[in-house]
C-alpha cells in the first residue's frame, strides 16, 4: 500500500478522536496536498475553507469515524467534543445538554423534549431537537460557546448540527450490517440490523435510502411491580415470601430499548446553478423503564428497580425538509424549509408524589398511583439566506428566519382503588388531568459581514433581530376531589382553562478577529452573544376566588419566563507542526450569563415551573491533539477545564461563588489507532480509546440536599478486519464493567415515610455495563 494512501486512511480513522476542528465539507471534501495529516475544508461558517482558516471553536465526528467506534447517540458524541457534557439518563427521556457548564437545574429526569434548551440541535439546516440515531451521516458538527447570530434561538451555549450523506448522482451504493452482542448482566442479546442505498435515477436525479432496526436488552429488573393496582398491597412483608408473591411482581432486563429508523432524500440538480434535496426522518423508540436504581433509597441491588409500575415510553419522530441552493453569480442563495412532529406516549409510578404532599392517601394499605401522559409536538420553519461568492477583502451573509412551534400534551393521574375505599363514585380513578396547547411564534434577520484589513487579518461583524411571541392555554382539574366534595359527577373532568401571553425582542452581536500568522498556524479571538427564549410556564394562574384546599396554580409572578443571554469572550488557535505531523488546538473563554433560567416550584401545589435567578459565568480551556506518530500509529486525545458558577446570590438556588451542576470541572478522552496487513493483505485496525470526567454536582452548590457524584473512566477497545467486500469488527464496550451513578432523581430528603410507605423517589441512573459484540457489513456492487 503507497504511504500517502495509507495516511490518509489511518488520518480518517483517528478522526474519531474528535480533535477540536477537522470536519468534512458539506458538499465535497477538500483534500489539501499535504504531508502528514490532510487539511479538510469545512463548511460551519456556510464557507467552504480549510480547518486553518475558519476562526471557529468546533469539533466534528466524520461518519467513518461514527460508525468505527459505535457512537450512536448525544451521548456518545459528548465524550469526544471538549465542553460538552451530555447527562447519560438512558433511553427514557431526553438527556440533557450542557455546554461549558451553563446550567442551573438539577440532574434529573427533563421535563420537555428541549433538552434542556441551552444548545441548538439541527438536522441538516432544519433547527429540530432529536437524538438521532447516527447512521449514514457524513459528520456531526458541534459549535461550542453561544451561536446567536448564525444559529438563533436556544444557542446560548452552542449548537450541534447532524449532516447526513447526500444522493450521490455517478454511482450504485449498497451496503447492509448485522451486529450481536452481549451486556452483562443482561438475559438477552442485542441484536442491529442496517440498510444503506444509493441509487441515480438519471444524470440529474438520485435517490438514496436508509433504515435500521436496533434492540437493546435492558440490564435492570423491576421486582417491586404491583400485582393488581389498588388491590394488592405495594409494601408487603418483605420477610414473607409468600406475600411479597402475592402482591408483587418482577420483569427482568426491563429499560431496554427498541429503535425502528429510516430516512429517503431525493436529490434534483437539473443545472449547475442547482441543487434541492427533499428529505423525510422517521424514528421510533420504545425504551421499556428507566436506567435507574434505588440502592440508597430502597436498599435494592446495583441492578434493581423499586418503582411499583411499569414505565413505558413510545417516542416518534418525523421530519420532512426542503433544501434549496441556487448560484446566482454574485451570491448562493440558500433556502432551508422543515416540518417536524414529535409524538410521546409514556406511562410512570407517581405513587411518591403523591404520598410525599400526605394528603391522606397514606391511609390506605393499597395505595399505589401511576400517571400517564400524551404530548404532541410541530415544528414548521423557513430560513433564507444569501452567501456572497465574490473573491475580495469583502464578504457578506444576510438571511431572514421564521418558527413557529405548536405542543398539544395531556396529563392523567390514577389512583386506582382509592374510590372505593373512601367510598367515592369515581369508577375511572382519575386523581389529576392537565392540558396544555401552546403556540410560539419567533421571526429573525441577521447578517455577518467580513473585512480582510490584511492579507492576514480578517474582521468579521455579525447580529441578529429576533421576535418572539408565546401563547399558552393551559388548565387543570382534581376529578376524584371535585366528585368527592364539590359534587362533580362521576365521570366528569372540568379544567379551568387560563390563557396567557409573552413577547419580546432583542438583539445579538458577534464580532471575530482572526490572524493567519503562516499556513500553519491560525490565532483568533471572539465575541458573541446567545440567548434562550423565554415564555409562559405550563401552570394555570391562580384566581381571586380559588379554594386553598388540593390547589394547584400559579402566582402572577410565576406564570411568565424572561429570555437569558450569554455573553462570550474567546481567544483560540489552531496549529499544524512538526512538518503536519502534530495538530494542536485550544481554546480559552469567558462567559457571562444574565437572567439565567432556572427550576423553581409554585407556592401553591409545588408544581415544576421555570422562574427567572440572577447572573453566572463559565470560563474555561479547550483543548486537543492528534500526532502521527509513525505511517502505523496514531494518538489523539482532548481535555476540557470548566469552571461555571453563580456570580450573583440566586434565591432558592445558590449562593455567588456556588459552582454549578451538571458538568465536570475536568474531562478528558485519548486513544489510539495502529493498522497492519495480516493474510495476504487485508488490513486489520486495533483501536483502543478512554474517555474520562471528574466529579459531578447535582445541585447548585451542593445546596438543598445536592451530591457530588464521583468521576471515571470508560474504555473502549476493538478490532475490525477489512476484506474486498466485507468488514467485520469485533468490540468491547467498558471493557472493564466500571459501574458509576451518571444523574440522580430527587435527592436523599426522600428518604423517609408516609405513613407504613417508604418513599422511592430518590434513585440513581446509571451507566451501561460491558457490552462485547461483533459487527458485519457486506457492501453489494463492484
Amino acid at each position: 500500500m503507497p504511504i500517502a494512501k495509507f495516511k490518509r486512511s489511518a488520518v480518517s480513522i483517528a478522526i474519531t478522536g474528535v480533535l477540536a476542528t477537522p470536519v468534512y465539507a458539506e458538499e465535497e471534501v477538500k483534500e489539501e496536498d499535504y504531508a502528514g495529516l490532510e487539511r479538510i475544508s469545512v463548511t460551519a461558517s456556510r464557507r467552504i475553507n480549510t480547518v486553518q482558516e475558519v476562526p471557529l471553536n468546533i469539533t466534528a465526528l466524520g461518519g467513518d469515524q461514527l460508525a468505527d467506534n459505535r457512537i450512536t447517540d448525544l451521548v456518545d458524541v459528548a465524550k469526544w467534543v471538549p465542553g460538552l457534557a451530555v447527562v447519560d439518563q438512558g433511553g427514557r427521556g431526553p438527556s440533557q445538554i450542557i455546554v461549558r457548564g451553563l446550567n442551573t437545574s438539577a440532574l434529573g429526569p427533563t421535563t420537555s423534549n428541549s433538552g434542556g434548551g441551552t444548545v441548538g440541535t439541527y438536522v441538516g439546516d432544519i433547527p429540530v431537537y432529536v437524538d438521532l440515531y447516527l447512521n449514514d451521516i457524513e459528520r456531526v458538527e458541534v459549535l461550542i460557546g453561544p451561536q446567536g447570530t448564525l444559529y438563533g434561538a436556544g444557542t446560548l451555549g452552542g449548537a450541534i448540527r447532524y449532516i447526513p450523506v447526500k444522493p450521490q448522482f455517478d454511482s450504485v451504493e449498497a451496503n447492509i450490517t448485522g451486529g450481536l452482542s452481549q451486556t452483562s448482566h443482561a438475559d438477552d442479546m442485542n441484536y442491529e440490523s442496517h440498510f444503506v442505498f444509493n441509487v441515480p435515477l438519471g444524470d440529474t436525479f438520485a435517490f438514496r435510502g436508509s433504515m435500521g432496526y436496533v434492540e437493546q436488552s435492558g440490564f435492570i429488573d423491576y421486582n417491586y411491580i404491583v400485582r393488581e393496582p389498588g388491590v394488592s398491597n405495594p409494601q408487603p412483608d418483605f420477610a414473607d415470601t409468600a406475600d411479597v408473591d402475592a402482591n408483587l411482581r418482577r420483569k427482568s432486563d426491563n429499560n431496554g430499548n427498541e429503535t425502528v429508523y429510516g430516512r429517503a432524500s431525493l436529490r434534483w440538480a437539473p443545472i449547475d446553478e442547482l441543487d434541492a434535496t427533499l428529505n423525510y426522518y422517521y424514528q421510533r423508540e420504545k425504551p421499556e423503564g428507566r436506567s435507574m436504581v434505588h440502592t440508597r433509597a430502597f436498599n435494592t441491588g446495583k441492578y434493581e428497580n423499586a418503582y411499583r409500575f411499569e414505565e413505558p415510553n413510545d417516542v416518534k419522530n418525523q421530519l420532512a425538509s426542503l433544501e434549496l441552493t441556487y448560484d446566482l453569480g454574485f451570491a448562493e442563495l440558500v433556502s432551508a424549509t422543515g416540518y417536524s412532529k414529535y409524538d410521546e406516549e409514556g406511562q410512570r409510578d407517581q405513587t411518591d408524589l403523591l404520598l410525599d404532599f400526605e394528603y391522606g392517601y397514606e391511609d390506605f394499605p393499597s395505595f399505589a398511583a401511576f400517571t400517564r401522559e400524551l404530548g404532541e409536538e410541530k415544528t414548521l420553519t423557513q430560513e433564507l439566506r444569501l452567501v456572497s461568492l465574490d473573491e475580495g477583502p469583502f464578504s457578506w451573509i444576510v438571511g431572514a428566519y421564521y418558527n413557529k412551534f405548536e405542543n398539544d400534551a395531556t396529563s392523567e393521574e390514577f389512583v386506582p382503588g382509592l374510590p372505593e375505599y373512601w367510598d367515592v363514585n369515581r369508577p375511572d380513578n382519575l386523581e389529576y388531568y392537565s392540558v396544555l396547547d401552546q403556540e410560539l411564534t419567533e421571526k429573525a434577520i441577521f447578517g455577518e459581514v467580513a473585512f480582510d484589513l490584511t492579507d492576514e487579518l480578517t474582521l468579521t461583524l455579525g447580529g441578529r433581530y429576533y421576535d418572539y411571541e408565546d401563547d399558552v392555554t393551559q388548565g387543570f382539574d382534581l376529578p376524584f376531589l371535585n366528585t368527592a366534595f364539590y359534587g362533580a359527577g362521576p365521570d366528569e373532568i372540568n379544567p379551568d382553562l387560563v390563557s396567557a401571553n409573552a413577547t419580546d425582542d432583542g438583539t445579538l452581536l458577534k464580532g471575530n478577529l482572526a490572524y493567519q500568522y503562516d499556513e500553519d498556524i491560525l490565532v483568533y479571538a471572539t465575541y458573541s452573544e446567545g440567548y434562550r427564549i423565554g415564555g409562559v410556564n405550563a401552570v394555570a394562574e391562580c384566581q381571586p376566588d380559588q379554594n386553598q384546599g388540593q390547589n394547584l396554580c400559579a402566582l402572577p409572578s410565576e406564570v411568565l419566563i424572561l429570555p437569558d443571554e450569554t455573553t462570550n469572550y474567546e481567544i483560540g488557535m489552531h496549529s499544524a507542526l512538526l512538518d503536519n505531523t502534530l495538530e494542536l488546538n485550544a481554546a480559552l473563554y469567558y462567559i457571562q450569563w444574565e437572567d439565567l433560567q432556572v427550576d423553581g416550584r409554585t407556592e401553591n401545589g409545588g408544581l415544576p415551573i421555570t422562574e427567572n435567578g440572577s447572573e453566572a459565568m463559565s470560563r474555561g480551556v479547550e483543548t486537543s491533539a492528534r500526532y502521527l506518530l509513525t505511517d502505523d500509529l496514531i494518538i489523539y486525545g482532548t481535555y476540557a477545564y470548566t469552571n461555571a458558577e453563580l456570580t450573583d446570590n440566586a434565591p432558592g438556588i445558590g449562593e455567588d461563588g456556588d459552582r454549578l451542576p451538571g458538568s465536570p470541572e475536568h474531562q478528558f478522552s485519548a486513544g489510539a489507532t495502529y493498522k497492519t496487513e495480516v493474510w495476504n493483505g487485508k488490513d486489520l485496525e486495533i483501536g483502543y480509546t478512554m474517555t474520562a470526567q471528574s466529579d459531578v454536582l447535582t445541585k447548585t452548590g451542593l445546596n438543598d440536599n445536592g451530591e457530588e457524584l464521583a468521576g471515571y473512566a470508560i474504555h473502549n477497545l476493538s478490532a475490525k478486519l477489512s476484506f474486498d467486500k466485507w468488514i467485520v469488527t469485533l468490540y468491547a464496550d467498558n471493557l472493564f464493567d466500571k459501574y458509576t451513578y451518571t444523574s440522580v432523581r430527587e435527592d436523599f430528603s426522600k428518604i423517609r415515610q408516609v405513613g407504613e410507605f417508604d418513599l422511592r423517589r430518590y434513585g440513581h441512573f446509571i451507566n451501561e455495563p460491558r457490552t462485547v459484540g461483533l459487527n458485519v457489513t457486506y457492501f453489494f456492487g463492484d
